[in-house]
């Protein structure tokens, strides 16, 4: 199903929490939202969900309305068959895997076949089946996330809502279970709308990602999109390593320290930029080569193994400069001096 916000915003006090969202998640997509914390995210999430109403706007599910401040319309979170994860797993230890499971069918009042058939149905598909007896308790952190899942699955949910939920396990049972979120997905069929802060958790899960910042959009797009072409420099330095260096402009290149280095073909800066006389170089670690000449000089001053790469953190001017290459890749030494070649730089204006 999808769902659709428009012009959705929350007050708390005086505070503008979430202001004038306006977007559409669509029939089976996986939609994240990131942000810092405190960004309004959460509160969106909730207000889908029905756990906060929203002070202006409207959100409906398939052009039926869920929520509506101009026409006080309000359906409790009860009656909008959402499933929902959130970050504290939520289990309840004195009841069965399989009894926290099926808890939210017997308060729907479904039948006791209907329940056993669902709830073995979502065990089976979470891998609980062979621990149904068991009491979460015994579980590990990704088995009781697991049984969050199976609870919200349970329900056949038309969206699931996602809260943070896999911030509380280790970096391999977070991996594991993106590609197992992934895979009910296919299953089941449901929307996704997912809030994290991890990024990598968004790129890896999403179909498109909402960029938030102080309750406000930054950008909607794909994650290759949002990684390549970031709307603004928050959002660049939101998604992926960055660099951000601050370059003087002649109308063919930039120059730092009296030295000037070409634009590279297809990465000149606006010509705004370039009337201003300054700006900022925004890159990637691993979009900068080390070339023998014709780059921006520097010095390593820190050169630090990391497994598949190699880290420098290199002084340029009076600014600095990270670079990763591969492990196998030749590069200086620290305390070496280098010339660097920035390969597919955007250009940002100078903040003041």
């Amino acid at each position: 199903m999808s769902v659709t916000l428009t012009n959705v915003t929350k007050y708390f006090g005086k505070v503008k929490a979430v202001s004038s969202l306006n977007f559409k998640i669509g029939d089976g997509e996986c939609f994240s939202m990131l942000g810092p914390s405190g960004c309004g995210k959460t509160t969106t999430l909730r207000m889908v969900a029905g756990f906060e109403d929203l002070d202006e706007g409207e959100i409906s599910v398939n052009d039926v309305l869920l929520s509506s401040s101009k026409k006080k319309y309000y359906l409790p979170p009860e009656k909008r068959n959402f499933g929902m994860v959130f970050q504290a797993f939520a289990v309840w230890p004195h009841m069965s895997v399989f009894e926290n499971v099926a808890f939210p069918l017997r308060i729907k009042k479904i039948s006791s076949h209907e329940i056993a058939k669902r709830t073995t149905q979502a065990l089976e598909h979470t891998s609980l089946l062979d621990v149904a007896s068991k009491s979460p308790a015994d579980l590990s952190g990704g088995g009781k996330q697991r049984v969050a899942l199976a609870r919200a699955l349970a329900i056949n949910p038309s969206v699931m809502l996602l809260d943070e939920p896999l911030s509380s396990l280790d970096p391999h049972l977070r991996e594991e279970m993106r590609f197992e979120i992934k895979e009910l997905q296919k299953i089941y069929g449901f929307s996704i709308m997912y809030v994290t802060h991890d990024q990598s958790e968004a790129m890896a899960l999403s179909d498109r990602i909402l960029i938030m910042k102080n309750g406000v959009v930054q950008q909607i797009a794909s994650p290759l999109e949002v990684y390549t072409k970031p709307a603004n420099r928050f959002v660049f330095s939101f998604i992926g390593l960055s660099n951000f260096t601050n370059m003087n402009v002649t109308e063919n290149a930039m120059v730092l320290d009296g030295i000037a280095v070409p634009f590279a073909e297809g990465h000149a800066p606006s010509s705004e930029i370039i009337r201003a006389g300054q700006g900022t170089v925004a890159s990637r670690p691993n979009e900068i080569d080390f070339t023998d000449h014709g780059g921006i000089p520097g010095t390593v001053i820190r050169r630090t193994f990391l497994g598949e790469v190699i880290d420098y953190q290199i002084v340029v001017g009076d600014q600095e400069v990270r670079v990763q290459k591969g492990r196998y890749a030749s590069g200086p030494q620290e305390g070496e001096t280098c010339h660097l070649r920035f390969l597919n730089p955007l250009w940002f204006p100078l903040e003041k």
